[in-house]
């Protein structure tokens, strides 16, 4: 007798080697939220810098004026310098890395008053101040790109941990496996498959996948459990797939459509006696794409619940694509919707 396919799927503990610790890149200033952010800091700083011996109004427009034409393109080269080196700088030790954002905010502070001078604006021209200036506001946004940073990992642990606990709850793996043996002897082939879908859930919750997988990875989970919901449900429950084939590389979180999809099994099917349809598209609309998950509520929207999974969901997106990514939760007509936006 062959060995089964899912016996087969799994390795001793000593074969598997352990994941490469994650760096997380501090350095991460190619997001447009990220530089919006950051040119609106330097910009508030210069306005607030220009008021100290500003005689006027006008006197104050002129002196802010003439301080952003070098503090813009100093900022925004070192927005380029920081995102072309983000992944060199990721290898130093943190200390080396925030003194190189330094460093590289004092020659940016150097070049934008060499803009300056080079056009005869400055007379005498204040190299020292430019550096020092540099270096004070870089030092600032390097805190900022720091506590960014770190705020990824306690929310990718803390959804991977949520992830796997709901999908060991009991309930649900005691439903499953009751499936599976009630079709041992009646059809052992879908039983097989059953199990194999369980299986591939858990090796997907322990995996180290990275910051993000693509939307294919993505729908192919949701396809996985929703197979498993599928032969406990029947036809209570009522799968609609549309998935645009251009949205399949674009970049999300991993485990984000996998509690949104079980949401709709809970409070879609699982409380109505004739069960309810679930719709999962994708689409892809120029440069964003356009996810879309909702279930149909027969009873009514019921007791709602914490709404932990849909925080999640959207703090994760925020911190993987920031102001790129919307995430929206409507209920109007009986259908329960959730819609992400991202970038492709």
């Amino acid at each position: 007798m062959q060995e089964s396919q899912i016996l087969s799927g799994f390795q001793p503990l000593a074969d598997v080697p352990p994941p490469p610790p994650r760096t997380a890149l501090v350095f991460d200033a190619c997001q447009a939220g990220v530089i919006l952010r950051a040119v609106l800091f330097v910009e508030v700083a210069v306005a607030v810098a220009a008021l100290f011996g500003a005689q006027n109004a006008w006197d104050w427009l002129a002196r802010l004026a003439l301080w952003t034409g070098g503090a813009l393109p100093a900022v925004l080269v070192w927005l380029l310098a920081a995102c072309s080196l983000k992944r060199p700088l990721a290898r130093l030790p943190q200390l080396a890395q925030n003194l190189a954002g330094v460093v590289l905010g004092a020659l940016a502070g150097l070049y934008g008053c060499g803009m300056l001078a080079l056009i005869g604006l400055l007379d005498p021209v204040p190299w020292l101040a430019s550096a020092a200036a540099g270096a004070w506001l870089s030092a600032l946004v390097v805190a900022g790109l720091v506590l960014r940073a770190r705020a990824r990992t306690p929310a990718a642990t803390t959804a991977r941990l949520g992830e796997l606990q709901a999908r060991i709850r009991p309930h649900f793996l005691f439903n499953t496996l009751n499936s599976a043996i009630a079709l041992v002897r009646a059809e052992p082939a879908k039983a097989e498959a059953l199990l194999e879908d369980l299986s591939d859930l858990f090796r997907h919750a322990l995996v180290d996948q990275g910051e993000a997988v693509t939307l294919a990875q993505e729908t192919t989970l949701a396809e996985r459990y929703l197979s498993i919901e599928q032969v406990r449900f029947g036809d209570r429950l009522r799968i609609h797939w549309a998935l645009d084939p251009r949205a399949a590389g674009a970049q999300l979180p991993p485990l984000l459509l996998q509690p949104l999809v079980e949401n709709a099994v809970k409070h879609g099917v699982e409380p109505s006696a004739t069960g309810a349809d679930v719709h999962i598209s994708t689409e892809c609309r120029g440069s964003t794409v356009v996810i879309k998950i909702s279930n149909t509520v027969p009873g009514g929207q019921g007791v709602p619940g914490h709404g932990l999974a849909l925080n999640n969901v959207r703090d994760r997106l925020g911190l993987l694509h920031d102001v790129q990514s919307q995430f929206r939760v409507t209920f109007k007509d009986g259908v329960y919707l959730v819609r992400i936006e991202i970038p492709l």
